[in-house]
């Protein structure tokens, strides 16, 4: 199945605690159907003193959200809108949201 959500896209989180939050996408996971945005469903975790992080602690990570919670944001009106692909005069594949602005 092909992904609608990318690295680096901006998407808006449609359900959940931070619903309606916009953010840039960090990691796509696609084996777990999940992604990473900047800045949203962050946890506090526990780690031990390292070389890394000699005085241990609490640090904050983001965790993965659902895809399927997740649209791209549209060029056009600054809202998360479903993509669905189109194929131009040239043969080309290109991802263009509901409202027709293009993706790709």
């Amino acid at each position: 199945m092909a992904l609608h959500i990318k690295k680096g896209m901006t998407v808006q989180i449609i359900a959940g605690d931070h619903k309606g939050a916009t953010g840039k996408v960090l990691r796509v996971l696609p084996e777990k159907n999940r992604v990473i945005v900047q800045g949203h469903n962050i946890a506090k975790k526990h780690v031990r003193p390292s070389k890394k992080n000699p005085q241990g602690g609490r640090i904050s990570v983001e965790q993965p959200i659902h895809m399927s919670n997740v649209l791209p944001l549209s060029t056009r009106s600054s809202k998360g809108r479903r993509v669905r692909y189109e194929v131009d005069a040239a043969g080309r594949k290109k991802r263009v949201t509901t409202d027709g602005a293009v993706l790709d």
